[in-house]
Order: C-alpha cells, then sequence, then structure tokens
C-alpha cells in the first residue's frame, strides 16, 4: 500500500507500463504464430507480409524496451530461419 502521493503514481504507472508491455509481447507471439501458419500454408506473398510485420513489430518493441534488443535479434533470426526452411 503507497503511503504518499509519489509512490501511489509509482504503482499506477507501474501498472500502465505492465499492461502496455503485455500488449507487445502478446502481439509479437500472434505474428510469429501467423507467420508459422502462412510457411505452413505455402503462401509466399502472405510469408513476406508477415515476415515484415513482425519483424518491424520487433525492432518497435526493442526500441521501446519493451523487450530486450537481444531478444528480439534472436527472434528475428529464429523467423529469418523459419521463412527460408520453406513449407515442409
Amino acid at each position: 500500500m503507497p503511503n504518499n502521493k509519489q509512490q501511489a503514481h509509482r504503482v499506477r504507472s507501474a501498472a500502465r507500463q505492465r499492461s502496455e508491455n503485455l500488449r507487445w509481447r502478446s502481439t509479437a507471439k500472434t505474428l510469429f504464430k501467423r507467420l508459422q501458419e502462412a510457411v505452413e500454408d505455402g503462401d509466399s506473398d502472405l510469408i513476406d507480409a508477415e515476415h515484415r510485420a513482425l519483424v518491424r513489430w520487433l525492432d518497435k518493441a526493442a526500441a521501446h524496451r519493451a523487450i530486450h534488443p537481444r531478444r528480439a535479434a534472436r527472434k528475428k533470426s529464429q523467423a529469418a530461419k523459419l521463412v527460408a526452411a520453406g513449407p515442409e
């Protein structure tokens, strides 16, 4: 329980930041799953579009520090490997 105004403000802002970070991470997972489905379907235009969207989102999430920049790089690398492997 906060004891003064500043602590109360920090509790509210931390809750807001947590929800924003959750949105960044959750959307990144969703975009990765969409890319996996596109690769399974084998539609090259869709694969390219989903890959671009994922990479762009990961870069933005890392810039906002919602995820660590190295984690974003790792996820982009995994996505590139997935695209290069193509449909199985």
